[in-house]
């Protein structure tokens, strides 16, 4: 295919994907009511007064949920056409492969999904709320507000948790392999290590509880990839035996 032809097939799964996303939408703005009243009847929302800001505020907080529920909908597909997009460059038994790859992802976002709103943002909220009480200030919440609180800090962790299939789908198409890894594995844990950091209330302990599995996380992904690239190893080491150097 041309460049033009592929830009022409980017385009055409582009739109595919904002098709389901907009259907994704709508549903999620008729579950939107159910969700943030379920949210709000729980830890730590359970204990607060909630509030609205500006006219807008309520608008916003449907339209949040609308998208949010809408991308968690359209993720197999976006994964899905990722894979179609790049299917043409891999092989018939890397194309069956990486195609298992796609229900997993869907799995370890919803993971992090999991971590980050069970795990990490009740620390981040209490944390932040012990300092208001330690001032002697009231706290009053405004729902736009802790629920873009609570989104920078869930999806955020639930991207990262795409991390082993991202390395495994690159390792298979080559462009990674684990002794890469080995060698960017100190920068990684800077990285993972910021990362808890900046997500976390500024203390070691919280810290320390977001970045052992972020590191567990990657070198997981390290093993999977190893474990591929050995695969890639045998399976050409066996065509060159029966058929020769490529």
């Amino acid at each position: 295919m041309s460049l033009v032809e592929h830009l022409g097939e980017l385009r055409k799964r582009i739109m595919w994907i904002l098709v389901v996303l907009v259907i994704g939408m709508v549903g999620g703005l008729v579950a939107a009511k159910p969700i943030i009243r379920y949210l709000k009847s729980i830890p730590p929302a359970d204990g607060i007064g909630w509030n609205v800001f500006s006219p807008w505020d309520a608008l916003r907080l449907y339209m949040n949920f609308g998208l949010a529920v809408g991308l968690l909908i359209t993720l197999p597909v976006i994964l899905y056409h990722i894979w179609a997009f790049v299917k043409p460059g891999l092989r018939e038994t890397e194309q069956k492969a990486s195609l298992l790859y796609v229900p997993y992802a869907f799995l370890l976002f919803l993971l992090g999904l999991s971590f980050g709103y069970w795990v990490v943002f009740p620390m981040a909220f209490y944390f932040t709320s012990s300092i208001s009480k330690s001032l002697e200030i009231t706290e009053m919440y405004g729902a736009a507000q802790y629920f873009t609180f609570m989104f920078n800090i869930v999806l955020p962790l639930a991207c990262v948790f795409e991390m082993p299939i991202v390395v495994m789908f690159l390792t298979k198409i080559k462009l990674l392999n684990p002794k890469r890894l080995h060698k960017f594995r100190r920068y990684a844990y800077m990285l993972m290590v910021i990362l808890a950091t900046v997500i976390t209330p500024p203390d070691a302990i919280s810290a320390i509880l977001v970045a052992v599995p972020l590191i567990i996380l990657y070198e997981f992904s390290v093993f999977m990839s190893g474990f591929i690239y050995r695969k890639q190893l045998a399976k050409d080491a066996a065509w060159e035996l029966e058929f020769g150097p490529k």
